[in-house]
């Protein structure tokens, strides 16, 4: 069960305002405000294959995009997932909402203030009434974000990792159409030192990716993503816990919507270590993963 803290302010559209008053994780069925980020890419859209590497971190800002109906500039909501984060999130919320106002907060089950202190520096707050795992709490917030009018979804951990400047970098590619989902990648560039145990687990997550989804990626379990409308409409985790990381990589190649990965910066801290995926669970993540696909 998932229950509302606060949310964004209703459109005014009526028939849009019933439905976000009916289920704060319903979908929007109206047309949404851009149809170029609502509809699959036109063959002459784009040269690029469904699995590019978007490796040009010249265009760091966000460019002006605007509704082609409305006029009004395209939404961009971020998904929060947190469970126990009271550390962290009112510093990774406050600094969101300077550039991107929209941010979702999905509180799964957490016995600290994690809600309260999300709610406080400026976010949305879903709760989850028990812990159901970040997987479940990601599709909650995406949903929402959907149901809100979002126009474009992005996916940000709450332990502080993820730089929200590189948000803008995510968003490049979706808005000049070379893609419907961009994926972040700490392995394009060498940007910071990595924990050597945690290196050789995503090595091994690249394998299993590449093997089980044939998804030429190297980076395969970043939390940091970004998402068109129509990519975002997609998108149904099953998985409620960690093994989400690969399903999402699984439906992302299953769109067959043209997808590219992105430099991103993962920052290594005493806390995000401390609260991030211990090295020895992976081989559970990947049990899984597999038990999922053998019995759908």
């Amino acid at each position: 069960m998932t229950r509302a803290l606060h949310s964004e302010p209703e459109p005014a559209n009526s028939e849009l305002t019933s439905a976000a008053r009916g289920s704060s994780a319903a979908s929007r069925s109206e047309a949404p405000a851009s149809a170029a980020l609502s509809e699959p890419l036109r063959e002459n859209e784009t040269s690029d294959t469904a699995e590019t590497t978007e490796t040009d971190s010249a265009q760091l800002a966000v460019p002006s995009r605007v509704s082609v109906v409305t006029g009004a500039p395209l939404s961009v909501f971020v998904v929060i997932a947190a469970y126990n984060e009271a550390e962290s999130i009112g510093d990774v919320v406050r600094e969101l909402v300077v550039r991107y106002p929209h941010v979702v907060v999905v509180d799964d089950g957490s016995s600290d203030a994690t809600a309260d202190l999300a709610l406080a520096a400026g976010a949305s707050v879903l709760t989850h009434l028990i812990n159901r795992g970040q997987g479940a709490a990601l599709q909650t917030g995406i949903s929402y974000a959907l149901g809100h009018g979002a126009d474009l979804i992005v996916t940000f951990d709450a332990d502080g990792q993820h730089d929200v400047a590189d948000i803008a970098a995510l968003l490049n590619p979706i808005y000049d159409g070379r893609a419907h989902i961009t994926l972040g990648s700490r392995f394009l560039e060498k940007r910071e030192k990595m924990p050597v145990g945690r290196r050789i687990v995503l090595f091994f997550g690249v394998i299993f990716t590449r093997l089980m989804a044939r998804a030429r990626l190297s980076d395969a379990h970043n939390g940091l993503r970004a998402f068109s409308r129509y990519a975002a409409q997609r998108i149904d985790l099953r998985l409620d816990r960690m093994a989400h990381a690969s399903e999402i990589v699984d439906q992302v190649v299953q769109t067959g919507l043209p997808y590219r990965e992105v430099p991103v910066r993962v920052r290594y801290t005493a806390y995000s270590l401390r609260k991030g995926q211990r090295n020895g669970a992976a081989l559970r993540v990947a049990f899984d993963y597999l038990m999922a696909r053998l019995t759908r």
